[in-house]
């Protein structure tokens, strides 16, 4: 990729890879909706998370961005409306699991009561409205870019769309390994209590990303 300016690509993926295997919000979502509704789940929330990534590369190249990066009050609002959506989110999955308490017939799968679609978009608002994710592509991306790049734009696009099919991949390969070991258990007090610690997972991710500031 040296037309577009860009160096150190076996650096750039070897970071991502350890980014990826780094445990985050998006990790943790994709795992925990593996866990309470299957590969299928997995893969929806895996699509939604790498949709959102789409988005921050989009906004990155284009310098949109820049905002929160220098902004504390754009920085706060994203941040904080992120961190509602989350405990929204956790809320609902413990909701879910109070009431199938009684409810639940011994031959109901351990699955959550969110469809393919509504997992997706979940997924999609989970990394969309994560500032860390969008700093990080602002923060990220130009370290592999030569300050000189005729084509700057395209050069954060090109690293951007790498970044996020190696993400998918990774995502992939853990919602498959998630999936096996949620094979090995389905009874209905365990897709209750895989509900309810999703919940409580989400609402402590709340909580992580409320604490987020700016870097200087």
């Amino acid at each position: 990729m040296d037309g577009l300016g860009i160096h150190d690509l076996a650096l750039f993926t070897l970071t991502v890879f350890v980014l990826n295997a780094t445990p985050g919000v998006d990790m943790l979502y994709t795992v925990g909706r593996t866990l309470t509704g299957g590969w299928r789940a997995g893969l929806a929330a895996t699509l939604g998370v790498c949709s959102g990534c789409v988005v921050h590369t989009l906004a990155a190249a284009f310098g949109l961005a820049a905002l929160m990066a220098v902004s504390a009050w754009a920085f706060s609002l994203v941040k904080w409306a992120g961190a509602a959506y989350l405990v929204w989110l956790g809320l609902g999955m413990l909701r879910d699991a109070l009431r199938s308490t009684a409810a639940a017939p011994a031959s109901a799968p351990p699955l959550a009561r969110a469809s393919w679609s509504q997992v997706y978009r979940q997924g999609v608002l989970t990394n969309v409205l994560n500032p860390k994710v969008a700093l990080f592509f602002l923060a990220f991306l130009p370290q592999f870019i030569v300050p000189d790049a005729e084509h700057k734009t395209l050069a954060f696009l090109a690293l951007g769309t790498w970044s996020i099919v190696q993400g998918m991949l990774f995502l992939v390969v853990l919602v498959a390994l998630t999936a096996s070991l949620r094979r090995l258990g389905g009874s209905p007090r365990l897709a209750r209590a895989l509900n309810a610690a999703g919940g409580l997972l989400f609402v402590g991710l709340a909580a992580r990303l409320a604490q987020a500031e700016v870097q200087a």
